[in-house]
């Protein structure tokens, strides 16, 4: 009594001089008719304030948390992983101290109940709970407080029945570098006035708060696996497999309290109807509470079950019931809205409510949820069986670390993979032995195979709340390739694999220099790390062969060579970095033994075919209405991926740089939404300055509307040094003349019904699908690629304009017959049919790469990857063509 007493002390003099609060003490998250044990400590006696006073700092939770698991044998702790900037990612796991004491065997035991191995009520359920995925929804993270203290300390026969019957894992936290920056915002525009106009500072910490350390949306990676958050939480989900999964989010603040089934007709075909009668069971429980308490909520609209890669989702292609649940978001603290005084602590409780009533209602259905989950995957079986293919088979050609990274991909989906022991023939198509991988069809998550590897085109509705088309091989750039029956393929797989990141040997010493060949995934690290110690280097401009200590090794386009001649670096230290580059880039280097090659007038010293390199110094722009999405994907490939210093500018202090000291500016793009005007990037002081660098020898690359802006801006810029030197035209000809003085009539639109908005809103937006394009492979922003076919994501309907001078200026064009999956209407596709996905060009002594696309696009497209690379590294090789290439002209 006597702590708590000096607790209470120490908080109300705080109260003296912190804003007023709408917080909250313990008892207003206890619930009624509920008797908790004393003894155990309540959070404002452990840290301090309330819920809904200040925000809840992580470590502040974290400890708090922790001590609970201490102090109770219904909690144990475990640390699963850690976040970028070195956060832990924690579960709890809540059962009964019988339970506990045979864990092991429960979770045995669920698995093979699961697969029909064991009886039905052999094991408790398992029920998962993941708390704050996005760093900005206080209450989404906050709620796993009054969720554990009640497992800690309540009393009766109703708990301990949910202890005995449930294994319960709760995730705290999925984002916690998210997490501290909100709450280092919240504080920094703290004030003494209870501010709850939603325009303060406060309360506006939205997407920077909602990403991790590098921008990414972490709700999106439950499918891609790029972040180590997403890569901790994926492997304890897999070791459980659990029966139900929720998911805690919060959304607009004028929103009423939303929960799943969510939209009906937008239900990803892998996911049986089943699912959605269960969980809007479940979805009884959720509204019996809120009724009780007259609370506005909605359920079954807006949220759909569509693109597998969230956290309500995913659960659901893995045989568990995923509930999403989103709460009118707080924002700082409270914030008036449309719907009245919206509060932290009042939202907090209901998150907190709900997972309680998930919990009761998942037991109440446990042998509904039981008897669905082993249907599942016995249906699963029967779908392997019935698809009439053994599996799949994949490869990377030129780039094992490529195909490898995909292993590890499925492999943290729990889909096993295994190496080819022999030559196969699938789809006209040998893949070798050694270099290509399996993937049988008849395993536990045979769903998520299909999930994968299947394509989608045909949709029952065309509005997606994410993307529509996700194939992954497609993402990665792979050849790949249904094996339609076990017959003719007797002999499919060897061992197992994992995928680990394979080490290349190390290489010879040098007489001469050093080469490897630009195809492996990490060759764009291995040359940074090169040019970043001063070395001097060249790139091969056309396919050779280089004598070396191992034998005459072919090179491709952009292989890399490193003389030893003229080097300021000693041959030691020079041998050292290969020496890295082989055991951590696994990039294989050769040792070259004469700058005379087996290939006519493609000697090493030739300096039209090797050309020199410079070391780039990369300025990526954001905010100012650039997409932080895009920006923290360019970042974390080059630096993560590539360990390539980037320098962040926010775009409008870029005016204030010295250009002369950087080689590259990066912008994407975000500005303009789906039907929306395109608005200017940069203004046109800035606009002037960044193109006059680039004609001084700089390098602008532009991605999706940026890319639009910077084709314009080149365009006008164009047409001003024209009328500059009297060159335009002062009369049109005569048919223009005519098309101007007799305009053809706008069409009348045609007169819709208002309730069909939504539909015909949404007929021509692309949200996200993949494209085939053609990549020319002899241009510098094609070296590595080892075929022409380039599978590319798009989330935007405009079109590029192919260069009117330049014939060889679309390295990356759109085929006639473009979407391999996802969504595009009649209409886009005829206009982005043989239209360009890439302009690179020279613009006076410096070059304009402009991308239609985002080629990093979630972390996740290692094929276009390399595109972003290659404008990196070789803009400096594109040339200018010398011939006239005008339409009707011919070049000498």
């Amino acid at each position: 009594m006597l702590r708590r007493a000096l607790t209470t002390l120490v908080a109300l003099s705080l109260s003296a001089v912190a804003a007023p609060a709408v917080a909250e003490p313990a008892a207003y998250f206890q619930v009624e008719d509920v008797t908790y044990d004393e003894n155990v400590p309540v959070f404002e006696d452990h840290a301090g304030y309330e819920i809904g006073e200040r925000p809840v700092r992580f470590s502040d939770m974290i400890a708090y948390l922790r001590d609970l698991a201490e102090r109770s044998d219904r909690i144990s702790v475990e640390t699963i992983g850690y976040s970028h900037e070195r956060r832990p990612i924690l579960t709890f796991t809540v059962t009964s101290p019988n339970n506990h004491a045979n864990l092991e065997a429960i979770r045995e035991t669920h698995l093979e109940r699961l697969e029909g191995r064991a009886a039905p009520d052999a094991a408790p359920m398992v029920l998962w709970i993941n708390f704050g995925v996005h760093g900005a929804e206080t209450s989404s993270m906050d709620a796993a407080i009054p969720l554990l203290y009640h497992y800690a300390a309540a009393e009766g026969a109703d708990v301990e029945n949910q202890l005995d019957n449930a294994v319960m894992i709760f995730t705290v936290v999925f984002n916690p570098d998210g997490h501290a920056r909100r709450i280092d915002h919240v504080e920094t525009f703290w004030s003494y006035g209870d501010n709850t106009d939603i325009n303060d500072a406060a309360h506006n910490m939205w997407i920077e708060a909602r990403t991790n350390h590098y921008w990414f949306d972490l709700n999106r990676q439950w499918l891609l696996l790029t972040q180590p958050e997403s890569q901790a939480w994926i492997a304890k989900w897999h070791e459980w497999k659990p029966m139900v999964s929720a998911d805690y989010h919060e959304m607009g603040s004028d929103s009423p309290y939303y929960f799943h089934p969510g939209e009906e007709l937008r239900r990803n075909p892998l996911i049986p109807a089943r699912a959605r009668e269960l969980t809007l069971g479940i979805a009884e429980r959720h509204a019996a509470f809120l009724d009780s308490e007259a609370r506005l909520y909605w359920t079954e609209e807006g949220f759909d079950n569509f693109y597998i890669g969230k956290g309500s989702t995913y659960p659901q292609i893995n045989g568990a019931l995923g509930i999403l649940f989103e709460a009118g978001a707080a924002r700082g603290g409270a914030v008036e809205t449309e719907r009245g005084l919206v509060e932290t602590a009042d939202n907090v409780r209901t998150q907190f409510r709900t997972a309680l009533t998930t919990i009761q209602g998942s037991l109440d259905l446990r042998a509904e949820i039981t008897a669905y989950q082993r249907e599942f995957f016995v249906e699963n079986a029967r779908q392997a069986e019935r698809s009439g293919r053994s599996g799949w088979v994949f490869t990377a050609k030129g780039d094992p670390e490529r195909a490898a990274r995909f292993v590890r991909l499925l492999r943290l989906h729990d889909i096993d993979v295994s190496r080819l022991s022999d030559d196969v023939t699938a789809d006209g198509r040998t893949y070798p032995a050694g270099a290509s991988y399996y993937v049988p069809v008849a395993q536990t998550n045979s769903r998520m195979i299909r999930g994968v590897f299947e394509r989608f085109t045909e949709f029952e509705e065309n509005i997606f709340y994410d993307v529509s088309g996700w194939t992954l091989p497609l993402a990665y750039d792979l050849e790949y390739a249904p094996v339609r029956s076990i017959p003719f393929f007797p002999k499919p797989a060897g061992e197992l694999v994992d995928g680990a990141f394979q080490s290349a040997p190390a290489p010879d010493r040098a007489p001469y220099g050093y080469v490897f060949d630009w195809s492996h995934t990490y060759a764009p690290r291995a040359l940074n790390r090169i040019l970043a110690e001063d070395l001097m280097v060249r790139a091969a401009m056309e396919e050779t062969a280089v004598r070396t200590t191992s034998g005459d090794v072919e090179l491709g386009r952009g292989a890399i060579f490193v003389p030893l001649d003229r080097q300021e670096v000693s041959r030691d230290d020079i041998h050292a970095i290969m020496e890295t580059i082989a055991a951590e880039d696994g990039v294989p280097v050769f040792a070259a033994t004469s700058g005379l090659t087996p290939v006519t007038g493609r000697d090493l010293g030739a300096s039209s075919i090797f050309r020199a390199l410079e070391e780039p110094h990369v300025v990526l722009a954001y905010d100012g209405g650039l997409s932080r999405y895009d920006v923290g994907e360019v970042w974390w490939t080059l630096d993560y991926r590539h360990r390539m210093p980037v320098t962040l500018v926010r775009k409008d202090n870029l005016g204030s740089l010295d250009w002369d000291d950087y080689t590259h500016l990066v912008l994407v793009g975000g500005l303009a939404a789906p039907g929306e005007a395109q608005e200017a990037v940069l203004d046109e002081e800035l606009t002037d300055a960044v193109l006059g660098w680039v004609e001084g020898g700089g390098t602008l690359v532009a991605t999706r509307d940026a890319a639009l802006w910077a084709q314009d801006e080149i365009r006008r810029r164009a047409e001003v040094e024209e009328q500059k030197d009297g060159a335009q035209k002062d009369e049109a000809p005569e048919d223009e003349a005519q098309a101007v003085a007799d305009p053809e009539p706008e069409p009348e639109l045609e007169r819709l019904d208002f309730g069909e908005m939504s539909l015909r809103d949404a007929e021509h937006v692309i949200g996200g699908a993949i494209f085939a394009a053609d990549v020319d492979i002899t241009h510098p922003l094609g070296f590595g690629f080892a075929d022409r076919d380039l599978p590319v994501h798009r989330n935007v309907s405009f079109t590029l304009t192919r260069p009117e001078e330049n014939p060889f200026a679309v390295p990356v064009q759109y085929t006639d017959d473009p979407l391999l999956t996802g969504y595009a209407s009649e209409r886009r596709l005829g206009e982005i049919e043989g239209t360009p996905s890439v302009v690179a060009q020279r613009m006076g002594g410096g070059a304009v790469i402009l991308m239609a696309d985002n080629p990093v696009f979630r972390g996740t497209y290692p094929g276009t990857e390399k595109l972003l690379m290659n404008a990196i590294f070789f803009s400096g090789l594109i040339d200018r063509p010398r011939g006239d290439y005008q339409a009707g002209a011919h070049a000498p």
